[in-house]
């Protein structure tokens, strides 16, 4: 089973989704795109309830550094965070990069990973 991170915010999806990408542009992650699942479902005629975004982020330095510690951690890049709306509320959640890059058993990478995922929930944790 993959580790995950999971952060229940008191604000709405979309302050969550805005204020998600502002803490992790503080972190100096972009926001290479969103996808908004729900719209998507909903333009495809299937009924979904709720929202989901998907949120791509990179920093490029270090999915650089990780791609020259082994050029399979491409893999698993860009870093991913989910936010859904749960009882009105957004909940913020993320495959842990360090839990992905094991899969390369490499500890050089492994330790990049755990660096990248702390910045990544100090981040969220602000929302």
């Amino acid at each position: 089973m993959i580790q995950t991170f999971t952060h229940t915010t008191q604000k709405t999806f979309d302050e969550t989704v805005t204020e998600l990408k502002e803490a992790l542009m503080q972190a100096k992650f972009g926001t290479l795109c969103q996808i908004n699942m729900h719209e998507k479902f909903r333009d495809k005629g299937i009924e979904f309830d709720g929202k989901i975004a998907i949120l791509e982020i990179c920093n490029p330095f270090e999915a650089f550094a990780a791609i020259s510690i082994h050029p399979q951690a491409i893999y698993f890049l860009p870093c991913k965070f989910i936010v859904r709306e749960v009882n009105g509320v957004g909940v913020i959640e993320m495959a842990k990069p360090s839990a992905l890059m094991k899969l390369l058993d490499n500890p050089k990478l492994e330790e990049l990973a755990e660096k990248v995922e702390t910045a990544l929930i100090s981040a969220a944790v602000t929302v």
